[in-house]
């Protein structure tokens, strides 16, 4: 994996990524594909429709369905799901912190308990790679705790250097084993700290230190106030490469998004769009739509017309509620591609007028828009 810089405006960047399965342009958000598909498009939909570059998948998951058996005799993930572009996997760790009553952290990794059916199951630094590998996805995460909030100093600290250990062991891992399906893999470190300034500055720095291709910033979007949340990706990233990606790992809703492109991030996932898509909010350019309101009853205008998504421009408001209001799985999809086009357009968008050295000004005018109810 290389990345370029191709243009900055204030700390904004507009990059380039290039992977053996297809460049990326950044800054970039990555649909959330968790057991390996974004729930509710089709991968052709994805390419066509979003204009997807890059999605994600969970190794938590895939590790427990399919199954890492399956997934190698299908010859990798992007094999198995059809999805012929670049792929992340996060490492499992925000899956580990989620499950705090199923499973116990030691120095050697976490034990835990599945979700599905209570089996137990053992997750170290050294493993993780090897599950990574045997997935295969582009862009690999090392193993990390995140921490919840609110933290206690003394638990993020002992936590935060734990991580640092462990990246150790995962750099080791990885860097002795090769990928399995002929084409590379780049290793993404992951800095901590929760909402500490001096544990941010210290995880930043020895994840600089690492000089890998690009980096992440996790433990953030866990409950901490959103200026807590830009105060300390502001922090990380004036301590992090300038020559490497940034990824804010589960970030966040549009306003969230603009706000920390404006902060130097490059890199976002989040489920949000796909599952408030389920519930029928829907996310334009203009504001926050509860297509379940009797407002759009009778409203027959797009959904959007501004987004690239052809669904979007084809079916009215009235037409997307009348199909929420009966349950029809129709109404689901089309509103995730409505959301996925969007949050796709945004960061697009935002890259544009990094290009032309006008988005500052652009973003001051979108965040009063994206974050406002219909």
């Amino acid at each position: 994996m290389t990345f370029s810089l191709q243009h900055t405006d204030g700390n904004a960047r507009a990059g380039l990524i290039s992977t053996d399965h297809g460049p990326i342009e950044t800054p970039i958000f990555m649909p959330v594909g968790t057991a390996g598909t974004v729930k509710t498009v089709h991968q052709h939909e994805l390419e066509e429709v979003i204009h997807a570059q890059i999605i994600l998948g969970n190794t938590y998951h895939l590790y427990l369905r399919p199954g890492l058996d399956i997934l190698q005799q299908a010859g990798g993930l992007h094999a198995f799901n059809g999805w012929n572009k670049p792929i992340l996997t996060d490492s499992g760790g925000f899956q580990v912190y989620s499950l705090a009553h199923r499973r116990k952290i030691k120095e050697e990794g976490v034990t835990f308990q599945s979700h599905i059916d209570g089996s137990r199951h053992t997750f170290t630094p050294e493993g993780v790679m090897d599950i990574q590998r045997q997935i295969g996805a582009d862009i690999i995460m090392a193993f990390d705790e995140c921490t919840p909030y609110p933290c206690e100093y003394r638990y993020a600290k002992n936590s935060m250097e734990m991580t640092h250990r462990w990246l150790q062991r995962c750099v080791d891992r990885f860097d002795s084993t090769e990928p399995l399906y002929g084409y590379s893999q780049t290793l993404f470190p992951i800095v901590q700290g929760s909402t500490y300034p001096d544990l941010r500055k210290i995880s930043a720095e020895t994840i600089a230190s690492f000089n890998r291709a690009g980096n992440a910033i996790g433990g953030l979007s866990v409950g901490e106030p959103a200026e807590d949340m830009y105060a300390m990706t502001e922090l990380v990233t004036a301590i992090l490469p300038t020559d490497k990606p940034r990824y804010l790992m589960g970030v966040g809703t549009p306003e969230n998004i603009l706000e920390c492109i404006a902060r130097g991030v490059d890199m976002f996932d989040c489920v949000l769009p796909t599952r408030n898509a389920r519930h029928g909010i829907l996310y334009t350019p203009e504001g926050i739509v509860n297509i379940r309101n009797a407002k759009w009853k009778e409203c027959f205008d797009p959904v959007d017309a501004q987004s690239p998504a052809a669904t979007s421009r084809q079916h009215s408001r009235a037409y997307l509620r009348h199909l929420f209001v009966n349950d029809e799985i129709l109404g689901m999809q089309i509103a995730t591609l409505q959301n996925l086009s969007f949050y796709l357009w945004l960061v697009g968008t935002a890259r544009q007028h990094i290009l032309n050295g006008t988005f500052s000004a652009w973003k001051d005018d979108m965040v009063p828009r994206v974050r406002r109810r219909l």
